[in-house]
């Protein structure tokens, strides 16, 4: 294992071990609960939008340090967001998840911050439904909230 495999598995182990954002949001705009059905991987996870802006996100999950991390890491990347921004994380994310470990431009795996460490996981499909849980409950959680990502909107 090179240096690098080394430092992203050191990101995605203390991400799991020390869970950013973890416990449940009170009165959340949007909340959603997703499983990953192959794994039993489960997160629920709730926003607050205010002007434009993911002002709180909170969740409370079980699963793989995969799971847990990728769900820790998205937290610190969107929560405080504007929108724009998170639309555009979450279709990084989403674009390295599915890179299949070929890899994405420098640039997105700057923008992804500790993110960048799931680059590995792309090699592994069954591991993707893990690293993308929190983001398909973010996704929900705003649709139920009302708000529309702005890539989304028409």
């Amino acid at each position: 294992m090179n240096e690098l495999d080394q430092l992203y598995q050191q990101v995605i182990l203390d991400h799991s071990r020390e869970r950013h954002g973890s416990g449940a949001l009170i009165d959340p705009d949007g909340q959603s609960h997703q499983v990953n059905p192959t794994c039993g991987d489960e997160v629920t996870l709730g926003v607050r939008v205010v002007d434009g802006r993911l002002r709180l996100a909170g969740w409370q999950g079980e699963g793989c340090s995969i799971s847990q991390a990728s769900i820790s890491v998205m937290h610190d990347l969107v929560d405080g967001a504007d929108l724009a921004t998170v639309s555009r994380l979450e279709k990084d994310f989403d674009a390295l998840m599915h890179s299949r470990g070929r890899g994405v431009d420098a640039v997105v795996l700057d923008d992804l911050e500790d993110g960048a460490a799931f680059e590995g996981v792309s090699q592994y499909p069954n591991r993707v439904k893990c690293a993308l849980l929190g983001w398909m409950a973010l996704r929900d959680a705003l649709a139920k909230a009302g708000v529309a990502l702005p890539a989304e909107q028409t």
